[in-house]
């Protein structure tokens, strides 16, 4: 069964930074282009970013970039974002997925950006 679960969000001020991680199973990892999702309270789904199947291309949401990094380790069956900068619009709860899989999905990471 294909499982996602992400961690590493948490309560951190504008201008600062987390790491979310997503570790991976039931599937060949390495096969996949794999993205990332946010949802702000009371909005919907918006893609943030996204890496191909061996971290050669990324592809970011005109907000994050230049603030965000996607990246991957296949030999972990983890892909990463790198969060900088960070700012009060970017609180969600933050999911990785693959598209490929279209309907599993993880509990996601909830990220709050507040002084």
């Amino acid at each position: 069964e294909v499982q996602l679960v992400e961690s590493g969000g948490g309560l951190v001020q504008p201008g600062g930074s987390l790491r979310l991680s997503c570790v991976a199973s039931g599937f060949t990892f390495g096969d996949y282009d794999m993205i990332w999702v946010r949802q702000a309270p009371g909005k919907g789904p918006e893609w943030v970013s996204s890496i191909n199947s061996n971290g050669g291309r990324t592809y970011y949401a005109d907000s994050v970039k230049g603030r965000f990094t996607i990246s991957r380790d296949n030999a972990k069956n983890t892909v990463y974002l790198q969060m900088n900068s960070l700012k009060s619009e970017d609180t969600a709860v933050y999911y990785c997925h693959c598209q490929s899989y279209a309907s599993f999905w993880g509990k996601g990471t909830l990220v709050t950006v507040s002084s």
